[in-house]
């Protein structure tokens, strides 16, 4: 298995449990997708993953209609989207994805965590070269054989496929979304959920006083509204030996 598998796998049980803090951020999503492509997931690819997504998460129908309702709006202010970049203690890099309204305030906040945590936030493109951007599936492939599917895929530059308890996941450059999605969709093939990732190309491992000193900051930054998702590039068993 290669690193995408790894990531996912450490990752899997450590950030966002909340279900308040998941449909937050889908609530976000469904007013970014559309705004860019109006309300009709027919139409509109973005939103036709964003509603895949809310499903994956249990986020009842209702809501996800009064959502699109509510984006439709033309009073609905609109999400940017920002990153922000920097360094945890220990020389940890973090990146954090935003959806903000309010970009004065966000900048504001992210930058007092760091702060207070004795970390740096970074100028753009200081730590992004890290991370590998990459886009992700999770479909059900029925009784279609996965070599058949792996091969079908290779035009499209997927890096990885693998099996876990809740499907197959489908790694692949965070350009090749677009494509990938028309081709499952094309072939029926049920796309359970989808999004975008970073996945750091080296990590750092930790001592545990150290862990403790990175996850402070993680989880303050976490715990605000505006953010959307946060990586870095600390080893996660680190971590664990910080519990």
């Amino acid at each position: 298995m290669g690193r995408a598998f790894e990531f996912r796998k450490a990752r899997k049980m450590k950030r966002w449990a909340a279900m308040s803090k998941a449909f937050t951020r889908i609530g976000k999503d469904i007013v970014m997708a559309v705004k860019e492509g109006g309300p009709d997931p027919d139409s509109n690819a973005r939103l036709r993953a964003v509603i895949q997504n809310a499903k994956a998460v249990n986020m009842p129908k209702d809501n996800i209609e009064r959502a699109i309702k509510r984006a439709s709006d033309k009073n609905q202010g609109d999400f940017k989207e920002v990153l922000f970049e920097g360094y945890a203690p220990h020389g940890v890099a973090i990146l954090v994805e935003t959806a903000t309204d309010n970009n004065t305030r966000t900048v504001a906040n992210v930058r007092s965590y760091f702060n207070k945590c004795n970390g740096n936030l970074g100028t753009s493109g200081s730590v992004s070269f890290m991370f590998d951007h990459v886009c992700n599936f999770r479909v059900n492939v029925g009784d279609m054989d996965m070599e058949e599917l792996e091969l079908e895929l290779i035009d499209f530059g997927v890096e990885e496929i693998f099996e876990d308890e809740d499907g197959v996941l489908i790694y692949a450059p965070f350009e090749s979304f677009g494509a990938i999605q028309s081709f499952l969709e094309e072939n029926n093939i049920e796309i359970l959920s989808s999004g975008f990732e970073r996945i750091p190309q080296v990590t750092k491992k930790l001592d545990a006083e150290q862990a403790a000193d990175v996850e402070k900051l993680l989880e303050k930054i976490e715990e605000d509204d505006d953010v959307q998702n946060v990586y870095h590039t600390m080893d996660e068993s680190s971590s664990d030996a910080s519990e």
